[in-house]
């Protein structure tokens, strides 16, 4: 199946990749075995000075434009996946999903494109910035941080096809997307960030 779908963000979406190109290349590029890939990565970051290296961010485009890669939808498919095999048993085929194999599944039998997917802002739209408090328990007690993240505002559209291997997997799909109305993508998607509405195109 190749559905090509429209997704509408109805909440501001927040950024997740670390400003700091050093630490996103340790860290986080890192864990890619394609160094052209890890290098265009590095390369989309933003360069512009005023940008906090502590904050996460978008990639953007050659143009300067937010971006998404498809590893990102693909990884929110993976989530909403995990979340309804932790409750139901699914049955895809022959293959019962569990939380012990659903990753695997959702690596090797969907897949996203393209690999850059273009946020669309609305009108008058501008790539803005939430701070929110970090709260962590550790054996000195409770502790509070700051974090500060990139954002694109409610009314931000994407357009990808998601493309399945396997008939069975095909009703997944759809289950999934819906799953974005009440857990988004990005960061901070506990609180309601990232939230969408989707629709396929013909």
């Amino acid at each position: 199946m190749k559905l090509k779908v429209k997704v509408t963000f109805t909440e501001e979406v927040l950024g997740t990749a670390s400003a700091n190109p050093e630490l996103h290349e340790e860290f986080i590029a890192a864990k890619s075995a394609d160094k052209e890939k890890i290098k265009e990565e590095l390369s989309s970051l933003p360069t512009e000075d005023a940008i906090e290296k502590a904050i996460t961010v978008f990639h953007r485009d050659a143009n300067g434009n937010p971006i998404l890669y498809d590893y990102q939808i693909k990884g929110f498919i993976k989530e909403a996946v995990g979340m309804k095999v932790e409750f139901t048993a699914m049955q895809i085929g022959k293959a019962k999903l569990s939380k012990w194999t659903h990753k695997r599944v959702v690596d090797n039998f969907i897949f996203v494109s393209p690999r850059v997917i273009s946020l669309e802002m609305p009108e008058g739209g501008e790539v803005g910035y939430c701070t929110r408090p970090l709260r962590a328990s550790t054996l000195k007690g409770d502790r509070v941080a700051l974090a500060t993240s990139e954002t694109v505002p409610a009314g931000t559209t994407c357009v990808f096809e998601i493309n399945t291997l396997e008939k069975a997997i095909d009703k997944l799909i759809p289950d999934c997307l819906d799953y974005g109305a009440l857990k988004g993508i990005g960061q901070w998607r506990n609180s309601g960030k990232g939230r969408f509405e989707w629709e396929e195109i013909k």
